[in-house]
């Protein structure tokens, strides 16, 4: 489960009452003894570098729930991944101003946590003053960084007093998106499949960190129904599909790929193609496949063993005044996933022993599923593999994505008759690969020597298993 810390800023009691917020005075004219009380607002965290908003899929504690520092508080969905924000303070989560399903823009308050039971109320009677909204305008670099920060409200004792005895069963409070009490948390591709096929998530047993429901949760679940033929709660399969006509607003992470696509349009990029015999590659992963290696790793490691002897197509240009050669061979590889796309990274590809990359390949591929990974996961590539040849796909091209310097699409190998060198017709496994590089940094030459490079690794990757 990846996880977020909320971060703060720090508290200063003799602040001006020009520069409170929130600030409740007593009516009473007449002077009495006040003390100072903690409020804090808790904002949507910037959990990644390209996120402007987020969506609350659910909230571990409830609404008077007491909080310890270091305990998640609420499940964020950036653009790319789940994660799990955390307290930095101990305290009381007073009241919630975003509920499960919105999204609030970064830096945006989406709930208020009292520093003790007795300011629960004063908390709440703050709420309609803290409205979060709904896909504002990001705000700025500096304002996005915080997430709690605190407001020292001086109110008389008579209003602490009062709170005191409003408070009642504060402790108890059931959110709305709790089920008699009961809290149901699963990851939002959880959550659809439970819709289409009819189960109740009530009665599933999640398997996923801190008993979060996951996909194959819901789908163990429908397997012991079909097999008991009931019994229990009641868990029924429905026809998947959609429904023609509706219009469907796209998720976070569709958002951020549309952000992504139309900035990649603003890049000059050209394509070239090549045929790569894969006899040999193909043999050694028959070989290999029972020891856990997967064909992703092989191409991974061939692609990042021919960038070290042509850095430049490893290179990026951000600015478009100048290019980076880029010290790691970073290669993310394209994973469709539900609601969108993500591109989990394999590090340090070129150095990395294949057993091992594979391996990690795996993990990074459970993550992404589970909408789990780190931003370093996901964002930190340097050269980029789609992989459509698993689906007959035999060629096809791919957009570079932004602050990249090329992408390769890879089709499927097919049997394929060719000539010999000695005249004669043979039949040989190939595939296509094309490749969309930056030309701005990358040139048609450099292409050409770089997929030459790639094309006798595979032909005869015997390097590839040292």
């Amino acid at each position: 489960m990846s996880h977020s810390h909320l971060l703060h800023t720090s508290f200063v009691p003799a602040a001006p009452p020009s520069l409170r917020r929130r600030a409740a005075v007593s009516p009473s004219p007449i002077r009495t003894q006040q003390i100072q009380s903690k409020i804090r607002e808790i904002f949507m965290p910037a959990l990644s570098s390209t996120m402007t908003e987020g969506k609350i899929v659910s909230w571990v504690k409830s609404e008077g729930d007491k909080l310890s520092k270091g305990e998640s508080v609420v499940v964020v969905e950036s653009d790319k991944a789940d994660m799990d924000v955390e307290s930095f303070y101990d305290g009381y989560l007073a009241t919630i101003l975003v509920d499960e399903g919105l999204s609030a823009a970064v830096g945006s308050t989406i709930a208020l946590l009292a520093e003790t039971e007795e300011e629960i109320v004063l908390a709440r009677s703050q709420k309609s003053s803290s409205s979060a909204p709904v896909s504002p305008p990001a705000p700025s670099n500096n304002d996005s960084q915080k997430v709690f920060d605190e407001t020292p409200s001086p109110v008389t004792t008579a209003t602490v007093a009062s709170a005191v005895v409003s408070s009642g069963a504060l402790g108890s409070a059931v959110h709305p998106a709790s089920e008699g009490g009961k809290r149901v948390v699963a990851s939002p591709y959880a959550k659809k499949l439970a819709k289409d096929l009819g189960v109740d998530l009530r009665g599933v047993v999640g398997s996923g960190p801190n008993g979060r429901v996951v996909a194959k949760d819901v789908e163990t679940a429908l397997a012991s129904a079909k097999v008991s033929g009931g019994g229990g709660d009641k868990v029924v399969a429905k026809p998947s599909g959609v429904e023609l006509g509706s219009v469907v607003p796209f998720t976070t992470m569709q958002s951020a790929v549309s952000r992504n696509m139309v900035e990649s349009l603003a890049v000059p990029t050209f394509r070239v193609g090549y045929t790569i015999t894969t006899d040999a590659l193909d043999a050694l992963y028959k070989k290999v496949k029972s020891k856990g290696v997967t064909m992703t790793a092989l191409l991974a490691k061939a692609t990042a063993l021919a960038l070290v002897k042509h850095p430049v197509v490893n290179s990026s240009c951000r600015d478009g005044k100048s290019f980076t050669y880029n010290s790691h061979i970073n290669i993310a590889v394209a994973v469709a996933i539900d609601g969108g796309l993500i591109t989990p990274v394999l590090q340090d590809a070129d150095k990395v022993d294949l057993y091992s990359l594979s391996r990690k390949w795996k993990e990074l591929v459970d993550k992404a599923r589970a909408k789990q990974l780190q931003p370093n996961e996901y964002n930190s590539g340097t050269f980029t593999l789609s992989n459509l040849g698993m689906f007959g796909v035999d060629r096809f091209d791919a957009i570079l994505p932004p602050g990249t310097g090329a992408i390769m699409a890879v089709g499927a190998s097919q049997p394929t008759v060719i000539g010999t060198k000695d005249g004669r017709i043979g039949m040989k496994n190939q595939m296509q690969v094309n490749v969309t590089a930056d030309h701005r940094v990358i040139y048609g030459a450099d292409l050409a020597a770089f997929l030459q490079t790639l094309a006798k690794i595979i032909e005869d990757p015997k390097d590839l298993t040292l």
